[in-house]
């Protein structure tokens, strides 16, 4: 290319043309990808802003820039996100972390003491993101995962290593409860279930919908398919005072908190709103 480009200019081409196809992050895209491009992070980046690029440097963010402008998630491309202050793989695999779920996350960790000794169960793991966050800020849980999808497990395996858990976290590949291999009493169950109506497909941004798994997005015709089997089987796998919390849709607290109520075996059922407000996580106590 005959024109100079720098890091400047790059990034703010980027932003106006991802403006431009209708993808709301535009700017924080634009920055990660060069960055990644670059081998630099976003400090790094904001130093160096009027540095000339090289050729090879240019072809790098071109090919970037193609695969977002398809939305492929930054996630994805980068092959990484950060959670809880922690960095988790990402691959279409799994689903990809999200601020919404560290609702859940707060909450678990006001349940269970930095010195306490217990056991618990995350449902519906995926990239292992709350079991081993759960894991690393408690770390004398001890910490069961299951998952449907055999390839999810192989991620949150991958993303226990890199975080240094190891000790006290297992991985159980199966449907639900049925993956697990001894009936325990669990202290604490936690899940992340698919709860999207499948008729809202249509709703979903192209990131999403044609990008992360529909396995982890979908819950049947209602969204709660999962949610109602949780509801019904857990109580056989919590302890007396044990905890279910449990990550669900916006608008779907109403019609949850009354099947928890219905079945007569929860008690002290509440909802807990994420950083947007929505009534994001329940919680129920067997």
């Amino acid at each position: 290319m005959s024109e100079i480009w720098t890091i400047r200019r790059i990034t703010t081409w980027m932003t106006e043309d991802f403006r431009g196809r209708g993808i709301g992050s535009a700017r924080l895209d634009a920055e990660l990808l060069v960055g990644f491009a670059l081998a630099l992070d976003r400090v790094a980046l904001y130093m160096d802003l009027d540095r000339p690029l090289k050729e090879a440097e240019l072809t790098r963010i071109r090919e970037l820039v193609a695969r977002r402008r398809k939305k492929e998630p930054v996630a994805y491309i980068l092959g990484h996100r950060e959670f809880y202050g922690r960095r988790f793989a990402t691959t279409p695999a799994v689903l990809i972390p999200r601020p919404d779920t560290e609702t859940l996350i707060e909450r678990a960790l006001s349940l269970v003491g930095p010195d306490d000794e217990a056991r618990m169960l995350d449902l519906c793991t995926g990239s292992g993101c709350v079991g081993i966050t759960l894991a690393a800020e408690r770390p004398r849980l001890r910490v069961d995962m299951t998952d449907l999808s055999g390839s999810a497990l192989a991620i949150a395996r991958a993303n226990a290593e890199t975080n240094g858990i190891v000790d006290g976290v297992s991985f159980y590949e199966g449907d639900l409860f049925a993956a697990l291999p001894d009936r325990t009493a669990y202290r604490l169950i936690t899940a992340n279930p698919p709860y999207i109506p499948t008729h809202d497909d249509e709703k979903l941004d192209a990131d999403i919908l044609d990008h992360e798994p529909h396995l982890a997005l979908f819950g049947g015709a209602d969204g709660l398919d999962i949610v109602r089997r949780i509801v019904r089987d857990a109580p056989e796998w919590l302890a007396e005072e044990g905890t279910l919390l449990m990550e669900i849709g916006a608008g779907q607290s109403d019609e949850v908190v009354a099947l928890l109520r219905a079945s007569r075996v929860w008690r002290d059922v509440s909802l807990h709103r994420d950083l947007g407000g929505i009534e994001r996580v329940v919680e129920a106590t067997r």
